[in-house]
């Protein structure tokens, strides 16, 4: 089946460029947020300081730990398990990356109807989903992200819902990292947190960062390859996570209007977007909604993305104008 290419606006035949002799690229791998995280950087021979690998390493490492430390619900010191635990009504002094996670999700589940919530703590609890592994017994509150109110860097309660970010945080540690790499001078770079990815710049030989589309098991999807030039790839598949109740898969992507497993027969979407956030929290919310619903957003919103859809057949392939429009 041939492979189709997927290029970027941004990337002209004028941006590639060939690299200096003797440029290295290093490669650095660790866990966190419960899956593993690898990052390629480039490494200029001609620097004008030599690049310390182990003391980068180290800042990557301190990076993707405070993104646990605010925003892990299986971490019960961290800030969102905190912020979950105390009275509602009551304000709370949020950490700056945490309000802009919050800040962004509250925009999409806006923007979205709904179909991303970052207040959906209580339903995936409730689902058994959550860290205590089986399903609570909490009540459910519609909506949920609408329970959740902004005062600066402050935010509040005003319904028992719980904030849970599994949705989201993955993106932004992504987006995190790849700041702190800019900010130590180190310009062309490819990472990736549990599938999530991002790069930046071009390799030691002066190519981009040639990434292939996740597929889904089992289904006959054209491959495409996509080339990461400023640009991040979030994909959210049934096939990662999901549960088989009496021969049906109940995924783990929750419909957070419904309070259910979504059984839209929606296989796997892929989001292309400067922010890996951004990324990471539309290829939820397009999840949710399903082709029909889901496309036009991504219309609306000019997103690029590509969703594959289980039929009785196989499955279908849908592409965003945006998307399209990169293939060229």
């Amino acid at each position: 089946m041939p492979v189709r290419v997927a290029i970027p606006v941004l990337l002209s035949p004028g941006a590639l460029r060939p690299r200096g002799q003797g440029d290295e690229i290093i490669v650095m791998t660790g866990r966190t947020m419960g899956t593993t995280w690898t990052v390629r950087a480039v490494l200029p021979a001609r620097a004008p300081a030599p690049t310390d690998a182990a003391a980068v390493q180290r800042r990557i490492e301190a990076v993707l730990a405070g993104v646990v430390a605010e925003m892990s619900n299986w971490e019960p010191g961290s800030d969102i398990s905190r912020f979950n635990r105390e009275p509602t009504w009551t304000w709370h002094t949020l950490p700056v990356g945490f309000m802009a996670v919050l800040r962004a999700g509250l925009d999409i589940a806006a923007r979205s109807g709904g179909a991303f919530d970052p207040a959906i703590g209580n339903i995936v609890d409730h689902w058994g989903f959550g860290p205590e592994g089986q399903a609570g017994s909490g009540a459910i509150v519609a909506d949920a992200w609408q329970s959740i109110e902004i005062d600066g860097e402050r935010a509040r309660r005003t319904a028992d819902v719980a904030l849970d970010f599994s949705g989201i945080a993955k993106g932004h540690g992504v987006d995190a990292v790849a700041a702190a790499l800019t900010a130590q001078g180190i310009a062309d770079f490819l990472i990736e947190v549990g599938g999530e990815l991002r790069g930046e710049g071009l390799k030691s030989d002066g190519q981009p960062w040639w990434v292939d589309l996740e597929g889904v098991p089992g289904l006959a999807v054209p491959p495409t390859r996509v080339a990461l030039f400023g640009l991040s790839i979030a994909t959210s598949g049934d096939y990662r996570r999901f549960r088989m109740r009496s021969g049906r898969r109940d995924s783990h992507s929750i419909d957070p209007r419904t309070g259910t497993p979504i059984r839209n027969g929606v296989a796997s979407v892929s989001v292309l977007h400067p922010s890996a956030m951004l990324a990471d929290a539309w290829a939820t919310a397009l999840t949710v909604l399903g082709q029909g619903e889901g496309m036009a957003l991504a219309t609306r919103e000019n997103l690029a993305a590509v969703m594959v859809t289980r039929t009785p057949d196989g499955a279908t392939e849908a592409q965003s104008p945006a998307f399209t429009a990169m293939l060229g």
